[in-house]
C-alpha cells in the first residue's frame, strides 16, 4: 500500500479542551467563592447569582433566536458571566438592578460584538461599571455579615477598603471575608482555592494573577511603608476577584508571555494609582477595563518573531 503525505492546516497539537468544558472549570473554581458569600452574607447572597445567571443565560438566549444565530448558551459561558457579574455586586442590590447589568454584560458588550471570542473587554467588568456608575448609592451600600463586631450593618458610600481603614480589621477577618463589601471580594482565601483549582486544571496560567498581585503589593508596600497596609490591599477591594478570575479571560487579555507580563504590571499600576494617587479607594474594575482596550497593542508589541523571519514594524 502507498504511503500518503497529508498536510492538513495548523493546529497540528490538539487536546479535548472544549469552551464548555473550561467553562465548567471555571464555575467550579468559582463554587467556593458562592458558598463563602451565602454564609456570610445569607441566602440573599445566592438569591443574587441566581438571577443575575439565569437572566444572562436568558439575555443570550433571546439575542440568538431574534438575530437567529445559532443557539449558544450550551457552552457555559453565559452562566459564567452571570456568575461573575454577581461577585461584582453587593447582596443589598436591587434584584432589577442586577438584571439591568446582566442585559449590559451578554447583550451590549458580548453580543453585539460578535458574541463569544469578539468582546473588546470583559462582559461582567463592564456590566458592574455601567452599575456602579448608573447606581453608586445602591453599589456602595455594603451588607456586613452578622459575624462582624464593628457594629456596622451597612455601609453607604464608601468602599471596603475604606472600611478596613476606618475599623482597623486585622487580616484574619480580610482572609476568611467577615466583613463587609460585595458578594466575592470578601473571603479571599475561598477565591484563591479556585484559583489553585485553575492553576492544576490548567486552564489559566498563574503569571497574569501574580504579577498583577505582585505589583500592588510592592507599590502599595513603597508607598506605605507598611507589610500590614500593603497586605489589605490584596485582601480586599476585589483584587483577588479580579486578578484570578477576571484578568484571566482567554479574549481579553494577550497570548504572549511576555504581553501577559505587560498586561499584569499595566493592571497592578492602574489599580494602585487609583487607589493611592485618586479619590477612591477601589481600582479593579476600571484597571482591567482598561488594559483590555490596550491588550491587541500588548500582543503586537510583544508578538515573537518566526524562526528565520523578520520581526513586524
Amino acid at each position: 500500500m502507498e504511503n500518503k503525505l497529508i498536510v492538513n492546516a495548523a493546529p497540528h497539537i490538539r487536546e479535548n479542551s472544549s469552551t464548555r468544558k473550561i467553562m465548567l472549570d471555571v464555575l467550579i473554581a468559582l463554587c467556593p467563592a458562592v458558598i463563602a458569600s451565602a454564609i456570610i452574607f445569607g441566602a440573599r447572597a445566592l438569591l443574587v447569582v441566581g438571577v443575575t445567571a439565569a437572566a444572562s443565560v436568558a439575555f443570550e438566549y433571546l439575542y440568538c433566536y431574534l438575530a437567529k444565530k445559532p443557539i449558544t448558551i450550551g457552552d457555559l459561558s453565559a452562566v459564567v458571566t452571570g456568575v461573575l457579574l454577581a461577585m461584582n455586586l453587593p447582596s443589598t442590590l436591587p434584584l432589577w438592578m442586577a438584571i439591568i447589568g446582566a442585559f449590559v454584560a451578554i447583550v451590549i458588550v458580548k453580543q453585539l460584538f460578535g458574541g463569544l471570542g469578539h468582546n473588546f473587554a470583559n462582559p461582567a467588568i463592564v456590566g458592574r461599571i455601567v452599575l456602579a456608575l448608573s447606581f453608586t448609592s445602591y453599589m456602595t451600600s455594603y451588607g456586613f455579615p452578622a459575624v462582624n463586631n464593628t457594629g456596622i450593618d451597612v455601609l453607604a458610600s464608601a468602599t471596603p477598603l475604606a472600611a478596613t481603614a476606618s475599623v482597623d480589621l486585622p487580616l484574619l477577618p480580610l482572609l476568611l471575608g467577615t466583613h463587609g463589601g460585595v458578594l466575592g471580594e470578601t473571603c479571599a482565601l475561598a477565591l484563591l482555592l479556585g484559583g489553585v483549582y485553575l492553576v492544576v486544571r490548567k486552564v489559566i496560567a498563574p503569571t497574569v494573577p501574580l504579577m498583577y498581585i505582585g505589583t500592588v503589593f510592592v507599590l502599595s508596600l513603597i508607598s506605605t511603608g507598611s507589610p500590614y497596609e500593603a497586605l489589605v490591599q490584596l485582601l480586599s477591594g476585589g483584587l483577588m476577584l479580579g486578578a484570578i478570575f477576571m484578568a484571566t479571560d482567554y479574549v481579553t487579555s494577550p497570548y504572549t508571555f511576555t504581553g501577559k507580563l505587560v498586561f499584569g504590571f499595566g493592571l497592578g499600576l492602574i489599580t494602585w494609582a487609583i487607589r493611592f494617587l485618586g479619590t477612591s479607594a477601589e481600582g479593579v474594575s476600571f484597571a482591567i477595563l482598561l488594559m483590555n482596550i490596550l491588550v491587541p497593542y500588548i500582543n503586537d508589541l510583544t508578538l515573537q518573531k518566526p524562526l528565520g523571519g523578520v520581526k513586524k514594524q
